[in-house]
């Protein structure tokens, strides 16, 4: 009797908005992964982009699964799509990554050993760096250390203030973060996760639409009973925010103002929460029109998409 092995289903999903010069890498390093056990599904979910992003991808990468939305759902949305047509495959793992990221050889293989080795564990995040060139401070580092300056080697919430940051960011590594650990969120940018997690807990809240949908999206399986770790085995490279104009853009301003108001009423404790509706008050008064135009839109409950540039 021939004996076949039954392979791990994943579908790796990225939601991609004007990724033209980014999204061939990021499909390239896809192409180069190791397979061993794995049938791979690489679902592109474009959010009706205005360059030639869909025709880089059907010229270059036909293997993808290419989906054309009519509208912009954002992130959220976007994944969202995707999740229901990994699911309708019937998709064991999904991976969500960034369009503008680069994918080490073995990355996959480590994240699928990691949530196998301990079924509690809900999702998992990459050891991530910059790309290089691409770093904040990059005159700050010698030439061989670029491409080793972390970008995410866990998530940590400062629940007093409300404030969500990376471990390690900006640090060389040196083998610091070389163990894996429980982490507070994961990052959107590399997140893998059971099929099951997310039919249990649901998929990304599209009132987020950009930004901190990650980090809901890990309280909600730590709620829910699962670990949430950082597998620093996996390695990945991030050009950062090419999608949203950059570190420190307006649009990233606004939905990053916006949505940590969404999150902390939602999950702060009752202190946090009037400290800073305080703090959104003062804003109102002195902040940036990008902030005033953000807190306005959280105190009137307009989530989803909301500030566009040029709108």
């Amino acid at each position: 009797m021939i004996k076949y092995m039954v392979k791990t289903r994943v579908s790796i999903i990225i939601v991609n908005w004007n990724g033209q010069e980014v999204i061939g890498e990021t499909l390239k390093s896809i192409s180069d992964l190791d397979l061993k056990g794995v049938s791979l599904a690489v679902l592109v979910v474009d959010n009706n982009s205005e360059d030639q992003s869909l025709a880089l991808i059907k010229r270059q990468f036909p293997q993808a699964q290419l989906i054309s939305l009519k509208e912009n759902l954002g992130f959220t949305g976007g994944n969202n799509y995707g999740i229901k047509v990994a699911i309708s495959q019937k998709s064991d793992f999904i991976w969500f990554i960034n369009n503008d990221t680069i994918l080490d050889k073995n990355s996959l293989q480590t994240l699928l050993k990691c949530l196998r080795k301990d079924k509690s564990i809900g999702g998992a995040s990459s050891k991530i760096y910059f790309a290089r060139g691409h770093e904040y401070h990059r005159d700050r580092y010698e030439q061989k250390e670029l491409g080793r300056v972390i970008w995410y080697a866990g998530g940590v919430i400062d629940w007093k203030n409300v404030y969500m940051s990376h471990r390690g960011v900006d640090e060389v590594d040196r083998g610091q973060y070389d163990t894996g650990q429980i982490t507070d969120f994961l990052t959107g940018c590399s997140l893998f996760v059971r099929t099951t997690v997310l039919e249990k807990i649901g998929y990304f809240d599209e009132s987020y639409y950009l930004y901190l949908e990650d980090v809901d999206l890990s309280l909600r399986m730590q709620s829910a009973g699962m670990k949430t770790v950082f597998c620093p085995d996996s390695v990945v490279w991030h050009v950062n925010a090419s999608s949203s104009g950059g570190p420190g853009s307006s649009l990233q301003q606004y939905y990053q103002t916006r949505n940590r108001l969404l999150f902390g009423m939602k999950n702060a404790p009752l202190r946090v929460k009037i400290a800073l509706l305080r703090e959104s008050f003062r804003k109102l008064i002195s902040g940036t029109e990008i902030e005033k135009m953000a807190v306005r839109d959280a105190m009137l409950f307009k989530f989803g998409k909301g500030y566009e540039p040029n709108n």
